[in-house]
């Protein structure tokens, strides 16, 4: 056993014994009753021992999406306290008594990963530690709640009646809710069938870019974006994979989505060969040649994997307008096709930063693919299959979701 759960699990047994010690005639039935914890800070709730503990890495800020609903998408961090495995049954984000997002079963798989485990599941060892990628959604912005809450509903391996009974439900890590409005700019690209490859808000590898760096978790990636060009046919490419010229998008004019200073460029990493992700890249190199504009308050945009030399058509420093060209859309860094990588962020570095939502002043949605497996099916040089129950058109100040087709048209 590692040696820090050890201690986290000493701390808990530290606090069981100093609770008993203060319940002179206390019931010590053994009865397997369900219990139910509220915050700390709730005065109307009595203390009771909660073996897991959780925590939000930040405040949930509500975005519109194309499907017309506002998305508040954000992390659950997890922690097991106790000395013996803990099983999550279901995690849900609720407010004002209504239920935002349910995850139980099997979905648990997909939403949340447990630290150090070797396989996907939902059970906690002694001092280990779980994301949940939370994705409460509301119908429209006047839903939006001040306040969100999530209850974890656990079952324990070794309980100790009445203080830490076989099964637990607890209301954990409440979280106000940032209703600071996304930044509205326009699409990065221009022209039909702009697909969105890998974005939010389900646990795209995006989404689930949680990455320690500098002794905290980074989430920059958040509502990150991959776009890829699809042709009339609905192909990704035609001829060899292997070769970049084969993408008719390659190549393609990167616009400014808004006013702004160029504060970081790279241009001089080559392009990759497509079909496969490159090895042994160092962290610096992941985004390949790449430009970062700050469009002010707060907000820094990200454009990554442009080719390189001429391919990156401004310097730190310009002052960019919106609309302007200011690189080529490439394959380098860690890719494997070619595609923009774009994403706005709370500081210049693309790792080292925070995702922020976004909205695109303007687009069309054409359409959306009919499934996660149609993302396999397209990489492989098959044809895309589309869901026909999508309520296409035009969007205003709207946010791609992961799958969309859509007509961009870039600013002016």
């Amino acid at each position: 056993m590692n040696r820090s759960f050890r201690g986290a699990a000493l701390v808990l047994g530290t606090a069981a014994c100093l609770v008993i010690a203060s319940c002179s005639d206390s019931d010590s039935s053994d009865s397997e009753t369900t219990a139910t914890s509220g915050p700390s800070t709730t005065s109307e709730q009595p203390p009771e021992i909660t073996p897991m503990i959780g925590s939000v890495v930040a405040p949930p800020i509500p975005v519109t999406g194309a499907n017309k609903r506002t998305h508040m998408a954000y992390e659950l961090f997890l922690t097991n306290l106790y000395t013996s495995p803990v099983t999550v049954k279901s995690v849900k984000a609720t407010a004002g008594g209504k239920t935002l997002q349910e995850i139980t079963g099997a979905d648990l798989e997909t939403w949340m990963r447990v630290y150090g485990a070797t396989a996907p599941g939902a059970v906690l060892g002694p001092g280990q530690s779980a994301v949940v990628w939370i994705d409460a959604t509301v119908e429209n912005e006047a839903d939006v709640p001040d306040r969100i809450e999530h209850v974890i509903d656990i079952d324990i391996a070794n309980p100790d009646p009445p203080l830490i009974p076989p099964t637990l439900s607890e209301t954990i890590a409440p979280v106000e809710v940032d209703k600071t409005a996304p930044v509205v700019i326009a699409p990065p690209l221009d022209g039909p069938h702009w697909t969105d490859a890998n974005g939010c808000c389900i646990p795209t590898p995006h989404r689930t870019a949680m990455n320690p760096i500098n002794g905290q978790f980074r989430v920059a990636e958040r509502f990150a974006i991959d776009w890829v060009q699809l042709d009339d046919a609905g192909l990704l490419f035609t001829g060899d994979k292997t070769k970049v010229e084969s993408y008719a998008y390659f190549g393609d004019n990167v616009h400014a989505v808004a006013d702004g200073e160029v504060v970081a460029v790279v241009n001089d990493l080559p392009e990759q060969v497509p079909g496969a992700s490159p090895t042994g890249l160092p962290l610096d190199q992941y985004g390949g040649n790449h430009i970062v504009q700050d469009i002010g308050d707060g907000h820094f945009v990200l454009y990554a994997h442009l080719q390189p030399g001429d391919g990156v058509k401004v310097k730190v420093g310009d002052q960019l307008s919106t609309g302007q060209v200011i690189g080529l859309l490439g394959n380098s860094g860690n890719t494997d096709a070619p595609h923009l990588h774009f994403h706005v962020m709370d500081g210049p570095d693309p790792l080292n930063a925070n995702g922020l939502p976004f909205e695109f002043a303007e687009f069309e949605l054409e359409s959306r693919l009919a499934s996660e497996d149609t993302i396999d099916t397209i990489s492989d040089g098959g044809k895309a299959e589309y869901d026909a129950g999508v309520a296409t058109g035009p969007r205003t100040d709207e946010l791609p979701l992961f799958l969309d087709v859509m007509k961009l048209t870039a600013g002016e």
